[in-house]
């Protein structure tokens, strides 16, 4: 049994030699590898700055190289001062623009509407339209609508009536105008009764005709 603890004691030697820290180097770590420290439970992780650039998705890149952060189309390059990315100078959507791609560093406008919208209808460019018997519009180039509404003139007569399709009141019967509560044509001498004969004024077909009343008797006028 004597020889038995020399031996023993060289194999612990030996294995104490094998694991010793003078044999490990730091390179022997994962770069990204997270260490706990001896006195505390906070991670500790490798200083990448000046190394490379880490996107808000984790995704790590090399000095040089050109990547797309998640949050943009527009391209970055990964430098020692961190990610330098391109910021252009957009040219601004069209105001009708009804559909915007975003593929690119800028958006862009792939369709500009090229109708009018009124009273909720849809008109072509240029397409002229009557929404109303007493407006004329027109679909402009710029997507608005310019209408011109009639100015109608004073109707010649104290009954004018409307017809449908037509802006303007019409006098089917021609001027007139009012004599006491009849209504008389107007260019003309009318006798309304038997001792009365009125005329409308003449353009004025808004007034009171003129009358003259002469004496009568049962009738008949005494000249």
């Amino acid at each position: 049994m004597g020889p038995l603890f020399p031996m023993t004691c060289v194999v612990l030697l030996a294995l104490h030699a094998s694991v010793s820290p003078a044999s490990f180097s730091p390179e022997d770590y994962a770069a990204d590898e997270a260490e706990l420290t001896a006195n505390s439970d906070t991670l500790i992780f490798d200083d990448y700055r000046g190394k490379v650039c880490v996107d808000d998705s984790g995704f790590v890149y090399k000095l040089g190289e050109r990547f797309f952060p998640g949050h943009s189309n527009c391209p970055c390059v990964c430098t020692e001062d961190g990610p330098v990315c391109d910021q252009p100078e957009c040219p601004k959507i069209h105001p009708k623009c009804t559909k915007v791609e975003h593929n690119g560093c800028c958006p862009e406008c792939k369709e500009v509407k090229n109708f009018c919208e009124y009273r909720g209808k849809t008109y072509k460019i240029l397409e002229e339209f009557k929404p109303s018997p007493c407006e004329w519009c027109r679909c402009e180039p710029n997507n608005e609508v310019h209408c011109v509404v009639s100015d109608c003139a004073v109707p010649e007569c104290v009954n004018p009536v409307y017809e449908p399709e037509q802006c303007c009141p019409i006098c089917k019967n021609g001027p007139n105008c009012f004599a006491g509560t009849t209504i008389i044509p107007a260019g003309i001498e009318v006798k309304v009764d038997d001792c009365t004969i009125c005329r409308c004024h003449n353009g004025d077909w808004w007034k009171p005709a003129q009358c003259l009343r002469r004496e009568c008797l049962n009738g008949q006028t005494l000249s």
